[in-house]
């Protein structure tokens, strides 16, 4: 069940929501944790089970820690939680790995080992890491052990954010598990929060997908090297948009039910280093990282040698977890790649050039990374990286030229995309705030800013009614 769905914004949101303020508080804990269990077995059915399991074995695992079976626990911990993440995420990947490798080495019989796909639980990355996060937490002293499965439970089936992200730590909301309060303000926070997301993702990041999945689907002599970069323009626009639009969703809905979860995401666009563009994506996982991995590997404190090696090691985990595959991988350790460059003194160069050059670097980097993720194999990401520096395949007749796609409403879209991946509106809001401060001005602009979320709302569910295509680029991390 995706947030965008009909099913979901019409039928399972009001319906929570009603039953959610109706029961006492005591029972709310209990209800979202099933409420979360249907939402997850909706369309996955028994899969919830791999869930429940990881969580039964990392909320058993702190309470052996916490009574003094330090190592027995963390390792139940993860060997548990890995090998459920490695199974289901990895398995069909290790075995095509190793079968291409046999064939290659032509050991006899190669070819007729088949492994059945196996299904990919929805999820499992983001679970997984919240799991192993606990149970760290509880091994080095920084959290104690929850006493209460239920409330366990509710922390790692929370559906708001346990699909796409934000990851959220055990630490950060532990006190709201137990009390958590909801005002209005913060209800009505947490709803103007879930329609910007909603109509990022709708409005936004839809019409970027349809551009782009055309462009990235054609053959490369379809199109010249100006449309291949407006495809990964457009891609690059469309992960954004789809992905901090997702958490945009989390965050409100966790605020319509009493969490505040951190923000995953801080305009990456205007990074001025590849190191600052890890600062402001996915800043749950890039942390998540920092704190249970690079640190505890030895972080800065090592030689340069086996620093640099921390950081290859990071960066190919975050590739492969974002996906089990090779384009994956090479899409990590090219990102780390750079870190290197910029450790090994890039980076104080780019702080004395003028702040354009080193913006133009960032996204130059970012964008051909973006070709990686985009395309299911690295030949073809090869050709696609040839036909945007003008080599290659020539264009025999060039079906989809730049003009091809830019219609009124694309073009206003690209230019909303843009304006909106960078602070601009969010300091116009704040000065306005400092220039309008007191009734009646302030009380003017409250009600146009109101009536203006109410009109984004109704056109983003006219949108969502009138297309099907509604792709959701992170829901199966």
């Amino acid at each position: 069940m995706l947030f965008s769905s009909a099913i979901f914004l019409f039928l399972y949101l009001p319906t929570f929501l009603v039953i959610y303020y109706i029961i006492p508080r005591d029972w709310r804990n209990a209800f979202l944790f099933f409420a979360s269990l249907f939402f997850y077995a909706w369309g996955e059915t028994l899969v919830v089970l791999i869930l429940l399991l990881s969580a039964f074995i990392n909320f058993f695992a702190g309470r052996l820690i916490e009574q003094g079976q330090r190592k027995t626990g963390l390792l139940l911990s993860l060997i548990g939680s890995l090998s459920l993440l490695v199974y289901y995420k990895y398995a069909n990947f290790l075995f095509n790995s190793l079968k291409s490798i046999a064939k290659l080495l032509m050991i006899p019989g190669a070819d007729e080992i088949n492994l059945a796909e196996i299904a990919l639980p929805i999820g499992i990355s983001f679970y997984t890491f919240q799991g192993i996060s606990y149970t760290l937490d509880i091994y080095w002293g920084h959290i104690r052990a929850n006493r209460n499965f239920l409330d366990y439970g509710t922390y790692v089936a929370m559906f708001p954010h346990q699909i796409a992200g934000p990851i959220v730590r055990y630490a950060d909301i532990a006190p709201e598990l137990t009390k958590r309060t909801v005002t209005i303000e913060k209800f009505g926070s947490g709803a103007e929060r879930f329609i910007i997301g909603l109509a990022k993702k709708i409005l936004i990041a839809n019409t970027f997908a349809g551009v782009a999945d055309v462009i990235f689907s054609a053959p490369t002599t379809s199109y010249s090297t100006a449309t291949a970069w407006l495809g990964i323009v457009f891609y690059a626009l469309q992960i954004y948009y789809d992905f901090s639009g997702y958490s945009d969703m989390a965050i409100g809905l966790g605020k319509m039910l009493g969490f505040d979860f951190k923000e995953n995401f801080n305009y990456p666009y205007i990074a001025h280093s590849v190191q600052d563009f890890w600062r402001r994506w996915h800043i749950s996982l890039s942390s998540w990282f920092r704190d249970y991995l690079y640190i505890p590997l030895g972080g800065n404190r090592r030689s340069r040698v086996r620093v640099y090696g921390n950081l290859l090691l990071v960066f190919f985990i975050t590739g492969l977890w974002h996906g089990a595959s090779w384009n994956f991988i090479v899409w990590g350790l090219y990102h780390g790649l750079f870190l290197l460059i910029e450790r090994a003194g890039l980076s104080k160069r780019l702080l004395r050039v003028w702040p354009p050059v080193a913006h133009v670097y960032t996204l130059l980097v970012v964008l051909v990374g973006w070709v990686f993720f985009r395309i299911d194999n690295l030949s073809d990401a090869i050709n696609y990286l040839q036909k945007m520096i003008g080599v290659g395949p020539v264009v025999t007749v060039e079906a989809f030229a730049p003009s091809y796609f830019m219609n009124i409403e694309t073009v206003v879209i690209l230019l909303l995309g843009i304006l909106l991946a960078t602070p601009i509106y969010n300091r116009f809001h704040q000065w306005w705030m400092r220039r309008a401060p007191y009734f009646p001005a302030r009380l003017v602009s409250d009600s146009l800013y109101t009536v203006g979320l109410l009109a984004l709302f109704v056109t983003t569910i006219m949108y969502l009614a009138a297309d099907t295509y509604n792709p959701f680029i992170y829901f199966r991390f």
